[in-house]
């Protein structure tokens, strides 16, 4: 009875184990990919929210403090396009490195198949 359950269960496993390796290519490039640019936009919303750029945006000829005098609403609008300038520099580098997140997400199969068969030949 052991060994019926052995075999049984053994071939269950190695079924298992075959359709994971053969369902793998498709998961990464369909599901997989999916979860991935879900995360990067997810990602990408919740760094705008924190630098708040579009606040900024929004009130770029608000006076800060309420001074409603030329020399307190230049020196506003001044101030409001330096932080536009480097939060957008920020927003575009943190944009750079999520796109490259997701190539090298689509890549790594074929790297990885490329260095394996380059280390039999």
């Amino acid at each position: 009875m052991a060994t019926n359950s052995f075999i049984f269960y053994s071939v269950k496993i190695a079924g298992e184990l075959i359709f994971d390796v053969l369902y793998f290519p498709l998961w990464w490039y369909s599901r997989g990919l999916v979860n991935i640019i879900v995360g990067v936009k997810d990602f990408l919303v919740n760094k705008q929210k924190s630098l708040a750029l579009l606040v900024w945006i929004k009130n770029i000829f608000k006076p800060m403090y309420a001074q409603y005098d030329w020399q307190g609403m230049l020196i506003s609008f001044f101030m409001r396009v330096i932080q536009i300038i480097f939060r957008s520099m920020t927003m575009l580098v943190w944009l750079v490195l999520s796109l490259a997140a997701i190539i090298f997400w689509t890549t790594l199969p074929a790297l990885i198949l490329y260095e394996i068969t380059f280390q039999f030949i």
